[in-house]
């Protein structure tokens, strides 16, 4: 365990008598993008809900850092720096995209009902918080985009702004439930390519779910596969696309 960024053992959910994780356990080196593939219902979300908190595993052990986590509740897990985004990305719609950016920076104390009206005591931290969300945006290559109302930008706009939005939120580990899920193909590149930028420049570790596979699969450095709530596969790409269990799931033969 020692060394890895995130860590999970043998971790179990059922709901009923459907075990939709089944005994589970990955593990995710530093700054790699790991891929987690399976067919619909196989458990991949249910296995990332009990990661991250939104969820109680039945069982099983999750650690971050080597400090375990598991049962911890999403907020404090979020400041311990994994981050996650959902299947379907709910920005603030009315928001601008920096406004949607700015939400992530934690020492907005302007918004403090107490602090408001002081504003010399925040004057300086909304500057630099501006700053901070602007180069966000720089970096994301979301600048042309800074001032338009997020319900009315594209999706992959959308998709982008999450992940920056993680990162302003101090992410050392991100998980992305199909980030590219309605994005044309395209712009799917373009938001893997950022992935592999902010792996390689800062380091950061990513789990991904998707099943667009004719596109993650480009980008992942490791996969693991699920089926029924089990994990049937894992290995490198060329590994898991001529392992048999995969291609019985996939392909029926």
């Amino acid at each position: 365990m020692h060394g890895a960024m995130l860590e999970v053992r043998d971790v179990k959910k059922s709901f009923g008598g459907l075990k939709a994780v089944d005994g589970v356990s990955i593990s995710l080196p530093r700054g790699r993008i790991t891929l987690l593939i399976g067919p619909n219902g196989s458990g991949k979300t249910t296995l990332v809900n009990s990661i991250t908190g939104f969820l109680r595993p039945d069982s099983g052990h999750v650690y971050l850092e080597d400090k375990e986590i598991t049962h911890w509740p999403m907020h404090r897990i979020c400041k311990e720096g994994m981050v996650r985004s959902f299947q379907l990305p709910a920005p603030f719609g009315g928001l601008s995209v920096l406004g949607n950016l700015l939400v992530a920076c934690e020492s907005a104390c302007g918004e403090s009902l107490l602090k408001c009206p002081l504003k010399a005591l925040w004057k300086t931290t909304e500057k630099d918080n501006v700053r901070e969300a602007f180069a966000m945006a720089e970096a994301m290559e979301l600048t042309p985009y800074w001032d338009a109302v997020m319900s009315e930008t594209s999706t992959g706009h959308i998709k982008l702004a999450e992940i920056g939005r993680a990162l302003l939120a101090g992410a050392k580990l991100v998980i992305l439930d199909e980030p590219i899920c309605g994005v044309d193909p395209v712009m799917a590149d373009e938001v893997f390519s950022f992935l592999i930028r902010l792996r390689d420049e800062q380091g950061l570790t990513f789990l991904v779910i998707e099943h667009r596979l004719d596109i993650a699969l480009k980008y992942a450095d490791y996969v693991y596969v699920m089926n029924q709530g089990k994990l049937i596969a894992q290995g490198s790409v060329e590994e898991v696309l001529n392992d048999s269990q995969v291609k019985e799931v996939y392909l029926g033969s």
